[in-house]
């Protein structure tokens, strides 16, 4: 028999939206002759069944088109993608929530989604009865779900409150029920959406452990759909990325992060301009104007050689009279964990009338050979400590790290140097000969 638990096959959704369109100074008669012709269409969609649309005029939109993949017993999929690229409708549709205008997904098994807090859930009944609802729905008998009952409860963390209406949990409390139904009814596919957003960071740690248990020591196949690229690269076997309802391209996760993430540098120009004191009235007394990538040339850039320096050009607005303001510039990796971050104090503004606008600026230079090639991104905030956030911008730009062929690109496999770190730097090397160490130092030296 074939491990494959889901095939898609040439998957399309679409949907019909309606508009208005504006009319200026139209006759009565083409008024009256717009709205017959609004009530004829509506009618017959009504006699045929099909969606009623309101407005004028109707516009198609493909969610997905022409998807096809399959996935094998055990597997983990990422699905990557900007917002409304499709993901949720992927995920809506296999789950069998809509059906797909076009093309077909067979599904070999049980399955348990996850796609918004308390999906499935009824707020007038209590968590045990929500707990025994959800199992009967995926099918499973009541042996089965007694048999798991307190190990759902206990990884919830609801055990006092399991005989309580759903409805006066809090939101966490919801999302831990829920998660843990999911997990634990011992589907054969498990769905889970952005949903673990939701929870705290314990909370999401002990779900992403979950889900690792549940494909790889169950063997049970999951689809996984988050912006949290550490956890994708981490949990995940293979990746789909899609792009305005396409499949853009899937395979091997980190090499599909690291397209999609390129992909949205490729929309970066090095520069981008963040407040205009020109165009509007500045409200803060203090401000980002603009931030801009700069290579060794000082010429605008998101490609960066590894062997060369390059630098984060902040400029920044000051009105009026402030001091004790730190500046403070991030480098992030493309999922999202911090390298380093270097702060400054800004030199304190003497001027009093807040109309008059100060425009400073700051190049910092990060030095060859520090960062490893890769994906990065750039955070900046000013603040007074413990006072006030003045200007916050996470994620403004990102840039690439590349490596063209050092002598140390060649110790990367396959090119995958975060095997091998973040950064890189000279540290000093001493070398400590044998009379330095006592006798049992040597034999551990040695062992």
């Amino acid at each position: 028999m074939s491990d494959i638990v889901i095939s898609v096959e040439d998957l399309s959704k679409r949907y019909l939206i309606g508009h208005h369109t504006a009319q200026r100074d139209t006759a009565l008669r083409e008024v009256i002759g717009r709205e017959a012709r609004n009530f004829v269409r509506k009618a017959a969609d009504f006699f045929h069944g099909r969606q009623i649309i309101q407005g004028d005029e109707v516009e198609e939109l493909w969610a997905l088109k022409d998807i096809s993949f399959e996935l094998a017993q055990g597997e983990v999929l990422g699905i990557i993608g900007r917002n409304g690229a499709g993901k949720s409708t992927l995920l809506k549709i296999l789950s069998r929530i809509t059906e797909p205008t076009e093309g077909r997904a067979r599904l070999r098994g049980r399955i348990g989604s996850l796609l918004e807090v308390g999906t499935g859930f009824h707020p007038e009944l209590t968590g045990r009865e929500n707990i025994f609802l959800n199992g009967a729905i995926i099918g499973m008998k009541r042996k089965e779900i007694t048999r798991k009952f307190d190990e759902i409860v206990a990884f919830a963390e609801v055990e006092k409150f399991v005989d309580t209406p759903v409805k006066h949990y809090s939101s966490g409390m919801y999302v831990r029920l829920a998660f843990a139904v999911a997990a634990h009814l011992e589907p054969d596919i498990l769905v889970v959406d952005e949903v673990l957003a939701v929870g705290d960071a314990e909370f999401q740690k002990k779900c992403l452990g979950k889900i690792d248990e549940v494909s790889r020591r169950e063997g049970r196949t999951v689809i996984f759909v988050s912006h949290n690229m550490s956890a994708v690269n981490s949990l995940c076997s293979k990746a789909l990325f899609l792009d305005k309802g396409k499949l853009r391209v899937i395979g091997e996760t980190n090499s599909i992060v690291s397209k999609y993430i390129a992909g949205m540098q490729a929309r970066e120009e090095g520069k981008k301009e963040l407040f205009d004191i020109r165009k509007g009235r500045q409200q803060r007394s203090l401000c980002f104007t603009e931030v801009s990538i700069l290579d060794h040339d000082q010429n605008i850039s998101t490609k960066l050689q590894v062997t060369q320096p390059f630098s984060v050009r902040l400029s920044y607005s000051i009105s009026g009279k402030l001091a004790g303001v730190e500046c403070v510039l991030r480098i992030d990796t493309y999922d999202g964990i911090a390298v380093f971050s270097s702060p400054h104090w800004l030199p304190d503004n003497v001027d009093h009338a807040p109309q008059r606008h100060t425009l400073r600026s700051y190049d910092v230079t990060i030095p060859a050979m520090f960062l490893m090639p890769g994906s990065y991104f750039v955070s900046i905030a000013a603040h007074t400590p413990w006072v006030e956030i003045h200007d916050l911008h996470e994620h403004v730009l990102g840039f690439e790290i590349v490596d063209t062929g050092t002598a140390f690109a060649i110790h990367a496999i396959h090119g995958n140097y975060r095997k091998m770190g973040i950064v890189m730097t000279d540290l000093v090397w001493n070398e400590v000969s044998d009379s330095q160490f006592s006798d049992r130092q040597v034999s551990s030296r040695i062992l």
